[in-house]
């Protein structure tokens, strides 16, 4: 440093069991503010191509650890690798790429990805600001330190970057703007309830944002668009996902691991293998096991294992750590006793569904009515079949005007609901509705192998096969939600519609209410119609309708189909599949719950 003047510090020295700033956090706070307090506060992280490259250029570096000496000499030459340190009274800690220096008098080497960037200071300001940091807790552990150096690695040039007094300052308030958005060191709020932070408002139509990682968690333009910026979102470019689901639904499967495999026996012989890195989630039917190494190798790769009984009631999921963010799920255990902010989030599920129910059958209605001419029929044919999602079957007429009429007008009952109570009533007099009609949807030509009706809705058990195929797809749809509400930190058994009950999952009922007939009614509908479910592939026993083994494995094909498919988001207007689009709702709830955005907005297809 120029000089050892004494820092000004906004904070008083903490205390040994306060939580001390990672610089690197301050390098992404001069970056961007919210993505900083993402990172740390909320302990969200996703890759991209730029951070695996970066993680890569430093784990070079932190194999070859070797540390400070203890009481240097004053001619001795110091080259120490992976230097952890660390300040109470800064309030910060760091791990140093490389220090050189000779005696008392130090310099601190960060290692970066890519070349040097011709700017005007040689380096931008994060970057500058980190390395500063670092030579900030040298100088705590009583070096010398006016200088450090920035290598990029790709071009192989060092930066010298000089600590005088304007960047001193610059790193100061990086490091106390953090701590005062983190809220740390601070006690409960008068009303006796844990402070938490305050999350950092978006950027505004930055470059930054398409590029950084965390860009479809943060979500900058879709939370910036919800407040009304006159704004059009952004696409969401997330990383190409080539991992699927592995089903395992034999009742003597076990499962371990072999290196980067899973292999799958069945009485000791060898049934199948998948790679590790190609599995997103793992279903287990029935009384499948699997090893103790693979489910820690499965932890550890942050690979939910759900569980499922023999007929598809969904049962758990085991993950590892599981996500971090106590924050998200304060904010959502507060609202939840909230009967305002209850009532709300339950009127827009409810009417989202029944107009997503409306939609459906308006789009996949079958059979001419007789009071329909050749002309009508033409003109009301075509916007459907344009409109039209999955492989459906072609609509040959419009759904009565009146049904339409009549489940547009309890959309908008729901919508101004008095109560929980009212909104259920609402709720089930529509639900007759469209499951009174929903055979029409069905096809029927005269072939028994598609002898399918429906009279009415059924469960515990489903009576016939059309109600045991819906049983099984809600089943496969609440674990789906189960999973993506866990991955972002909610509670999936915390619920604001569907009361707390022991063992449901209330909050993900609550949130598949819209994706009902959109995915999971739809997939019934394409597996039956397009003849990949046939009468064969059910059992009838005791007033009960299950799925065989084979009939499963086909209807699981068509649902993770529908899961996979793109389609347009009717507020964003970019495309991106339905698993996706649960991880952007989740994210759009938790915004919501924060404040964030005045409303939570419900998906609603077109």
């Amino acid at each position: 440093m120029p000089d050892q003047r004494e820092l000004p510090l906004a904070f008083p020295e903490l205390g040994p069991d306060a939580p001390l700033l990672p610089v690197r956090m301050v390098n992404e706070f001069v970056y961007c503010p919210r993505l900083a307090y993402l990172m740390w506060v909320q302990a969200e992280w996703a890759d991209s191509p730029d951070t695996v490259e970066g993680r890569t250029v430093h784990r070079r570096v932190d194999t070859k650890v070797k540390a400070l000496p203890e009481s240097p000499q004053e001619d001795e030459r110091i080259h120490a690798r992976s230097v952890s340190l660390a300040s109470t009274r800064l309030g910060i800690t760091a791990k140093l790429d490389l220090v050189e220096g000779e005696g008392l008098h130090v310099t601190p080497v960060e290692y970066k990805r890519g070349k040097r960037p011709h700017v005007e200071k040689g380096a931008h300001d994060p970057e500058r600001v980190q390395l500063c940091a670092q030579g900030l807790l040298l100088q705590e552990h009583g070096y010398e330190c006016d200088s450090g150096m920035l290598y990029f690695a790709e071009s192989r040039e060092r930066v010298r970057v000089l600590f005088d007094e304007i960047l001193i300052d610059q790193t100061l308030a990086a490091m106390h703007g953090l701590r005062g958005v983190a809220n740390l060191g601070r006690d409960a709020d008068p009303a006796g309830e844990t402070a938490t932070g305050r999350i950092p408002p978006p950027l505004e139509d930055s470059p930054k944002c398409p590029r950084c990682s965390l860009a479809g968690i943060c979500l900058p333009d879709e939370v910036r668009f919800l407040n009304q910026a006159p704004i059009s979102p952004r696409p969401l470019f997330a990383r190409q996902d080539f991992a699927t689901p592995l089903y395992v639904q034999s009742p003597r499967a076990w499962l371990r691991k072999d290196e980067e495999r899973i292999v799958i026996e069945v009485e000791k012989a060898k049934a199948g293998e998948a790679r590790l890195n190609e599995v997103s989630q793992l279903v287990l039917y029935g009384s499948s096991g699997l090893s103790t190494p693979l489910l820690h190798e499965l932890m550890k790769r942050e690979i939910p294992v759900s569980f499922h009984t023999y007929g598809g009631w969904f049962v758990g999921h085991v993950v590892g750590l599981g996500h971090r963010n106590a924050e998200t799920r304060l904010h959502q255990y507060r609202s939840s006793f909230d009967p305002p902010t209850c009532l709300n989030l339950a009127r827009g599920w409810v009417a989202a569904k029944i107009s997503n129910c409306r939609t459906l059958l308006r789009r996949n209605w079958r059979g001419k009515s007789e009071d329909m001419d050749e002309e009508l029929f033409e003109q009301s044919v075509a916007p459907h079949q344009s409109e039209a999602e999955g492989a459906l079957a072609t609509p040959q007429e419009r759904a009565p005007d009146e049904l339409l009429r009549d489940l547009k007008e309890d959309a908008r009952h729901a919508h101004r609901a008095g109560s929980l109570e009212e909104l259920l009533g609402i709720e089930g007099i529509a639900a007759r509705r469209y499951f009174q009609h929903f055979t029409k949807m069905l096809r029927h030509d005269g072939d028994p192998d598609f002898g399918f009706d429906l009279h009415g809705r059924n469960r515990r058990p489903p009576k016939d096969p059309v109600n045991a195929l819906l049983s099984f797809a809600y089943a496969m749809l609440t674990r789906e939600w189960h999973i993506a509400l866990s991955a972002v930190g909610l509670d999936p058994y915390r619920g604001y519609y569907h009361q707390p009950r022991f063992g449901r999952p209330s909050l993900a009922l609550d949130m598949m209410e819209p994706f009902r007939p959109l995915v999971a009614d739809s997939a019934v509908l394409t597996a039956i119609n397009n003849g990949e479910v046939q009468a064969a592939d059910f059992i009838h026993a005791a007033g009960s309708c299950a799925l065989t083994d084979t009939g499963r494995k086909r209807f699981i094909a068509a649902f993770e189909r529908r899961m996979g498919q793109e389609i347009t988001h009717p507020l964003f207007g970019y495309t991106l599949s339905y698993r996706r689009l649960f991880e952007v709702q989740a994210r759009l709830l938790t915004r919501h719950l924060s404040g964030e955005i005045p409303e939570y907005p419900n998906f609603m297809t077109r």
